[in-house]
């Protein structure tokens, strides 16, 4: 066989298991997606509040964002509701190995799903440990305890695997947290 250049270059199917999934956001999105789609949830990202203050118009068509800062704080990255009931949650992924910083979590968020619990929704945290591809769901009460009883800038992983729960990746739906709401419910 004649070769480009006369190069003989030998490809190998490599396959690396590592990373294959994709990051938090996207994989509850996806599942958000089929909880809509399969009528089970509706659930949905909460878009950033911004303000723009400068656009360019390279063309007629196109409108680019130069400068945009956030107008408030925002409360937590998904709302919704399932079977009834209002759900508000926080989804992190952190690459330390050892715990989950809590400076990861903002005052007025921990406030928000306080309020959202205290008024009779759901909430609770989706933590991944980048490092083992682990995603944990913590109640919010299990993370108030967690808060009302330690003195800790951070939440242990063992803390993550004795009080939460963790998701299994899964394909569809990608995490499916939901069943997890009705375990954490029964205990």
């Amino acid at each position: 066989m004649k070769y480009p250049n006369g190069i003989k270059r030998e490809y190998q199917n490599v396959i690396t298991y590592g990373n294959r999934g994709m990051n938090l956001e996207e994989d509850l999105n996806v599942t958000n997606e089929f909880y809509r789609d399969a009528n089970i949830a509706i659930i949905y990202k909460k878009p950033t509040p911004i303000v723009i203050h400068k656009v360019d118009f390279p063309s007629r068509k196109d409108a680019i964002i130069t400068d945009a800062r956030f107008s408030i704080p925002s409360t937590t990255d998904y709302n919704g509701i399932y079977r009834g009931k209002y759900i508000d949650f926080e989804a992190k992924e952190t690459s330390h190995k050892t715990s989950f910083p809590l400076s990861n979590i903002h005052a007025h968020q921990i406030e928000h799903l306080r309020r959202i619990i205290e008024h009779g929704g759901i909430g609770f945290l989706i933590v991944r440990f980048t490092s083992f591809q682990e995603t944990y769901f913590l109640s919010g009460q299990a993370f108030f305890h967690f808060l009302e009883t330690k003195e800790r800038k951070s939440i242990p992983r063992s803390y993550f695997q004795q009080a939460g729960i963790q998701i299994p990746i899964g394909l569809r739906p990608r995490l499916d947290y939901l069943k997890l709401i009705e375990v954490n419910n029964e205990k």
